[in-house]
């Protein structure tokens, strides 16, 4: 695995990207090198293989793309990839794997290939749901099966936390921050579409009890506030997409909700040890 800690040495993808924080991080928002703080949580890194967009407002277009990001951006590594070449060309071990992977010496695009190859090695599945959609109806509690049941018709989760990721890879309006002084847009800054004012993508459910705080602003704590905030059908404003709608569920239904989202936590957690790097 290729890792740049930032040019203080204070930060680097894993800073951000934990194995037991769900590969995702515990704060609301990240601090950069040199104390800066970001407007977006850091998700997370599991199943990111099979998203079609990468970053919250969907930036970039593959995970080789979104690697080299954080490593230029002023506000996280804030590193250069002229400079991160030049360090990594420096030791020994790097030159000799890159070159036997690549065929080639130290490059941006090699590192941008491994951080990716890497990220593609951090899978969700095998969790209770994924057990009793097989046919073992033992699988989940009845209060999960509650929950799944209203997942999938008065609570409406699944127009889009849909699919075997449970996301459907699009970019929607919930309102979250959009009454702040100076809300974040989004998708709007990659599009520049009256549409796409204030609209993230969609986040994976996979292993969500482990990825606390929730929503692009980590503004909600907990799985209960994050249903509390659907229940009330997100915050007003004139791109709120059409699906967000007061949902009325009743206090047993929140509950079950809860339930059901936390048997979509992988069976087996994801595990790694040190790494020893070249």
């Amino acid at each position: 695995m290729v890792e740049d800690a930032g040019t203080d040495g204070s930060v680097s993808c894993a800073t951000r990207h934990g194995p037991k924080r769900g590969w995702a991080d515990a704060n609301a928002v990240s601090t950069g090198i040199k104390g800066p703080r970001g407007k977006r949580l850091s998700p997370t890194m599991l199943n990111t293989a099979f998203q079609t967009f990468q970053f919250w407002d969907g930036r970039a277009g593959s995970l080789e793309e979104q690697a080299l990001g954080p490593i230029q951006n002023p506000i996280e590594m804030g590193e250069t990839l002229d400079n991160v070449v030049k360090k990594l060309h420096a030791i020994p071990g790097y030159r000799s794997q890159f070159q036997q992977v690549f065929g080639t010496g130290v490059t941006a695009d090699g590192i941008g290939k491994a951080i990716a190859a890497f990220e593609r090695t951090a899978p969700a599945g095998n969790s209770a749901w994924d057990r009793y959609e097989a046919g073992n109806k033992e699988a989940m509690s009845p209060a999960a099966v509650r929950g799944l049941a209203l997942f999938r018709t008065k609570a409406n989760c699944n127009s889009c936390h849909a699919g075997f990721n449970l996301t459907d890879n699009v970019f929607h309006n919930l309102g979250v921050g959009i009454d702040k002084p100076d809300p974040d847009l989004g998708r709007y800054k990659v599009t520049k579409q009256d549409k796409d004012r204030g609209a993230f993508k969609t986040p994976t459910l996979r292993d969500i009890t482990k990825t606390a705080p929730y929503l692009h602003d980590g503004s909600e704590q907990t799985l209960e506030s994050v249903i509390e905030f659907y229940n009330r059908g997100g915050s007003q404003n004139p791109n709120l997409d059409p699906q967000m709608k007061s949902l009325n569920l009743t206090e047993q239904g929140k509950k079950d909700l809860v339930e059901f989202l936390k048997s979509l936590d992988s069976h087996q957690p994801v595990e790694v040890g040190d790494v020893d790097l070249p």
